[in-house]
């Protein structure tokens, strides 16, 4: 069996996520494998037309293709995504369509998820016979018992293609919006203060709806409004995963996007994330933007922002960009709104645009932001627990942040949880006394409550 590996790590073969290939290729040494280092060698293959022939017709013979990759910011990096795109773009879906694939990460479990439902979505879109994922914690291969069960892994979908078992489509094709959005003339602005509002557009003039959505928005605002297109900013390429800007936040490029970062954005009180869906996430341009932000490691770069997605295309038909943005935004401290183009009507959108534009100038001039979900808990307590672990030797300038700020907020170090646990926690094993405090549990529970309410 021929089994081509699609390499999603910028580094190549020094990756982690390559180690877990590596030992697959030990184990299973009867099958022949071909690696393919596609986020690496991105740009080769873009401008190299027989480099990228080459490369297809390698995923054309192939009898599994597996889809490897470490996660950046919740899906795959901006060169994979890059790659992704160029197999629609150029036409080349027919040398996927039939051929059994599954997905391979490696991450500390980060929404892990939604970066395997993409590749889930995209291999479906394909057609090809999606078999499962393997989601590892970069360590995980330093045990036993989670090689026994990579070991596993491997075996079942080997077993399923040498069968040729049948899998079903998960993911419908998308359909996208039909509206052709003609903007209104009636429009009242909004007097925005001293609010400074940025809208950021990769807008290549493919989509007239994102063109025509931003124009609208940048009219909805009395004051100035600062319009900025990812494509004019001095980005030298994707991240790296080079971990150098972990010490104290400098990044290896010298390039803009630091300087755009900081002195266009970080000042903005209200940012407009304008975008248009490529296959079953925004563009590559977009992931760039959202990589690169890694420069502030796991810190929140841009909190307290109001932002406002605007896009065009079908994002209500996936669900998982929908929760990778939402989760961006919930993490990152900011109050996100979402319009896109999946209405019946110009005046609807219209309608839909301008109350967008109020509601975050709302937001902004009262300072609200929602309390935090699982989405920014959860993924808190992952980066406060790895932060001060495993990668402290690393990501130093996060760990100075994290005690600047109290973020090290370890369950044992409340002193009056611990006193109350170790007192009432023994009394408890008293029927008498357990049944009067289980029998009174509800109005315990609200005991604490009762003078705040006294003095509201």
């Amino acid at each position: 069996m021929k089994i081509v590996v699609l390499n999603g790590s910028p580094k190549g073969d020094i990756s982690v996520t390559m180690q877990y290939i590596a030992y697959i290729r030990k184990k299973f040494p009867e099958h022949t494998y071909e690696i393919l280092n596609v986020a690496h060698e991105i740009r080769k293959i873009e401008n190299d037309t027989g480099l990228w022939n080459k490369t297809i017709e390698s995923i054309r013979s192939a009898d599994l293709v597996l889809w490897a990759f470490p996660l950046y910011v919740m899906v795959v990096c901006s060169q994979y995504k890059r790659f992704i795109e160029l197999i629609f773009e150029r036409k080349a879906e027919d040398a996927f369509a039939g051929t059994y694939t599954a997905s391979l990460s490696t991450s500390i479990h980060f929404f892990d998820q939604t970066a395997h439902a993409y590749i889930h979505a995209i291999s479906d879109d394909l057609g090809m016979k999606y078999l499962g994922f393997y989601s590892a914690d970069m360590k995980d291969l330093l045990s036993g018992e989670e090689r026994t069960r990579l070991e596993k892994f491997t075996s079942l979908h080997v077993t399923a293609v040498q069968e040729k078992m049948p899998v079903q489509r998960e993911n419908a094709p998308l359909v996208w919006p039909s509206l052709a959005y003609v903007p209104g003339k009636e429009q009242k602005p909004i007097l925005a203060g001293t609010k400074k509002v940025v809208i950021l557009t990769d807008d290549d003039r493919s989509s007239p709806n994102l063109a025509a959505m931003t124009d609208r928005l940048k009219k909805n605002f009395s004051g100035s409004v600062e319009m900025i297109n990812l494509h004019d900013v001095n980005i030298m390429g994707g991240c790296l995963g080079c971990c150098q800007c972990a010490y104290d936040n400098t990044c290896v490029y010298a390039d803009g996007y630091i300087d755009f970062y900081k002195n266009r954005l970080v000042p903005a009180d209200i940012i407009i994330m304008a975008g248009q869906v490529h296959d079953r996430y925004l563009s590559s341009a977009w992931k760039q933007f959202f990589d690169r932000s890694f420069f502030k490691g796991h810190t929140p770069g841009l909190k307290g922002k109001q932002v406002g997605f605007v896009i065009a295309g079908p994002l209500h038909q996936i669900p998982g960009l929908k929760e990778a943005l939402t989760a961006w935004a919930d993490n990152g401290g900011c109050h996100a709104q979402f319009v896109t183009d999946e209405v019946m009507s110009s005046v609807e959108l219209d309608a839909l645009l301008d109350a967008l534009a109020a509601r975050l100038v709302q937001a902004a001039e009262t300072g609200y932001i929602p309390p935090h979900t699982f989405y920014a808990v959860g993924g808190h307590k992952i980066f406060r627990d790895s932060i001060y672990g495993g990668m402290r030797f690393v990501f130093q300038a996060d760990y100075r942040y994290y005690v600047e700020h109290g973020l090290f907020d370890f369950p044992q170090s409340d002193l009056k949880t611990r006193v109350f646990n170790a007192i009432l926690i023994p009394l408890t094993r008293i029927p008498g006394f357990r049944k009067k405090v289980f029998a009174d549990l509800k109005h315990h529970m609200i005991e604490p409550f009762k003078p705040v309410l006294r003095n509201a």
